[in-house]
């Protein structure tokens, strides 16, 4: 997938996703800096923002150090649902950042705290990473890869992955889906993230093919839903429009931002749009952020 097919399956999913206004028109600025003027908070999506794949943007960490001299509160949004929280706390570190464990809110910890009130004593299928023993998850969860007989077994199912997903196992799932129909969370809404090779496909693509299909019954954690960005607020203590929603992408970071009834600011330099012109897909898409930047 590339970065204008994935543009316009996001326009053709747009019905599923928040509604939100926008601004009439969008500032140009030159980093996070200068748009951290208008704000006295900064939610910062991580892929496109602080790092592409394992390696930070440049400039990025001595970014954050700036805006905390600024008395700027920062707090860390991601989708990668992948990661317990003090695995990503981890792999911030490795990268150079420093954020603490009350300023990252991840779309799995999101999902975490609602799964007992969407399915009660359920048992679910997990489609996750090979090293994922879902201790930090609040119910009962199968591998649902590595044991194929969870899928038919459990009572609904738990997407947090697609290291290990391919195009036969997703036939597996709609068949065992269609057998069977069952809720299915979503942690990680992302159609797809990008890395040093290029970009990935997340579980919201086949999530969206699944509604597609079979009609199914999806629930979603993270951006651009507004769970993630209650979480958020809560943990931040801030007015939401005093903060700003930093990211990559026009239908996650941008809308859910703004559906949040948060500024936006959308880096055009190194994720999903990088080396495209972003003004016509603004105007085709009527998704317009308050500030354009190049980078962090």
């Amino acid at each position: 997938m590339d970065a204008l097919s994935a543009f316009d399956r996001y326009e053709a999913i747009r019905h599923r996703l928040p509604a939100a206004t926008f601004p009439t028109h969008s500032r140009q600025m030159a980093h996070l800096d200068e748009a951290a003027d208008h704000f006295d908070g900064l939610v910062l999506d991580a892929f496109g923002v602080l790092n592409v794949g394992r390696t930070a943007i440049p400039g990025a960490i001595a970014r954050m150090t700036a805006l905390r001299a600024r008395g700027k509160a920062l707090c860390v949004l991601t989708n990668a649902a992948s990661y317990t929280k003090a695995g990503v706390l981890a792999k911030y570190r490795r990268l150079g950042f420093d954020f603490s464990a009350e300023e990252v809110v991840t779309s799995r910890d999101v999902a975490a705290r609602r799964l007992e009130r969407i399915v009660p004593g359920a048992v679910w299928a997990a489609l996750a990473d090979p090293d994922d023993d879902f201790h930090d998850l609040p119910v009962t969860v199968i591998d649902a890869i590595s044991r194929p007989d969870a899928m038919d077994a459990a009572d609904a199912f738990l997407f947090l992955s697609t290291q290990r997903y391919t195009a036969a196992l997703h036939d597996r799932v709609l068949s065992s889906l269609a057998r069977n129909p069952r809720p299915v969370v979503v942690a990680n809404p992302d159609l797809t993230a990008p890395f040093e090779g290029g970009l990935s496909e997340e579980p919201g693509l086949f999530a969206h093919d699944m509604i597609d299909q079979l009609g199914s019954e999806v629930h979603w954690f993270g951006k651009p839903f507004a769970d993630a960005y209650g979480d958020v607020l809560a943990r931040m203590g801030l007015p939401a429009h005093r903060l700003a929603m930093v990211g990559d992408t026009l239908h996650t970071d941008v809308l859910g931002g703004r559906a949040a009834g948060m500024g936006t600011v959308l880096i055009t330099g190194h994720g999903l749009f990088r080396g495209h012109d972003v003004a016509p897909l603004i105007a085709s898409s009527g998704i317009r952020p308050d500030i354009i930047a190049p980078t962090t």
